[in-house]
């Protein structure tokens, strides 16, 4: 799957592989996009390069191609689940303070309803 130094297998890139089966939307040389299966919205897809990188902070310039077919792809999802005339949201965490779960990059199309506030104040 991947030459990056310290590869891990995580459960995305056993979607990716084919060997773990999810509801594709999206599949092509750079991503992969499927239905959350833990879903928080209405619509919940995740979208992934099928390149291992591990968090945005393992980003490189060669990976700029993937990245911004990720953004692409989240804009035909919203547009094909007829979420994007009123709005969706686009999120993308990095490591433990980040709250990422998943130590392969993923950015999450949320929308189908209000997300709320993109953060709680701490008062």
């Amino acid at each position: 799957m991947s030459d990056y130094p310290g590869y891990e297998e995580t459960i995305f890139s056993k979607i990716i592989s084919g060997e773990i089966p999810s509801t594709l939307l999206h599949q092509d040389d750079l991503v992969t996009a499927f239905r959350d299966i833990n879903p928080a919205m209405p619509t919940h897809v995740l979208i992934v390069p099928n390149k291992w990188i591990p968090t945005i902070d393992h980003v490189e310039t060669e990976d700029e191609p993937a990245l911004g077919r990720m953004i692409t792809v989240a804009r035909k999802i919203a547009r094909d689940e007829g979420i994007a005339e009123d709005g969706y949201r686009l999120i993308i965490n990095c490591k433990e303070h980040g709250h990422q779960e998943v130590m392969h990059i993923h950015m999450h199309l949320l929308g189908g309803d209000r997300v709320g506030p993109m953060l709680i104040r701490k008062k």
